[in-house]
């Protein structure tokens, strides 16, 4: 049942582009982003330590969302995308964000690498992409991030291991 939990809220939270699923729209919006992810993780860790982090397009505008654990209590961090300040955090309360910020959190807990150096390796051993997203899972006892990288228009996922 753990498993299955992990792998559902791994489906649901690695989609990092929720402009009506369109990957191109992400692309052309990040060309307007000045901050890298790396940095939206390390902002939003005034808010909690960061269980989850990506760029998506949010009614026609993008943003960087970080989901932020402290204790039992999450948290959805906006970062400036421009600044990398943070603009704002609502707490996660319930449905499907609350589920995947759960999963993300026990993921995280058995951890003993950041997201933020995940990231940071997952670029430096891709030139020329930039991350896109972070999502941690836990496999047959294993966390790893998965981290989407973008250049251009094209897309890659590479797995990074958090222990």
């Amino acid at each position: 049942m753990k498993a299955f939990l992990f792998a559902a809220a791994a489906l649901v939270c690695t989609t990092p582009v929720r402009a009506e699923g369109d990957k191109s729209a992400l692309a052309a919006q990040m060309k307007g982003a000045r901050v890298p992810l790396s940095r939206g993780l390390a902002a939003s860790a005034s808010k909690g330590t960061p269980i989850s982090g990506k760029f998506e397009v949010e009614d026609g505008k993008l943003q960087l969302s970080v989901y932020t654990a402290e204790g039992t209590n999450y948290s959805e961090v906006i970062v400036d995308h421009k600044t990398g300040k943070v603009k704002e955090s609502k707490a996660i309360t319930s449905g499907d964000d609350l589920t995947a910020a759960k999963a993300q959190a026990e993921a995280m807990a058995s951890a003993k690498t950041s997201l933020k150096a995940a990231v940071d390796k997952a670029v430096k051993g891709n030139k020329g992409y930039r991350a896109v997203s972070v999502t941690p899972s836990v496999e047959d006892g294993n966390a790893t991030a998965e981290v989407m990288l973008l250049r251009g228009n094209e897309t890659k996922i590479v797995t990074e291991k958090l222990n």
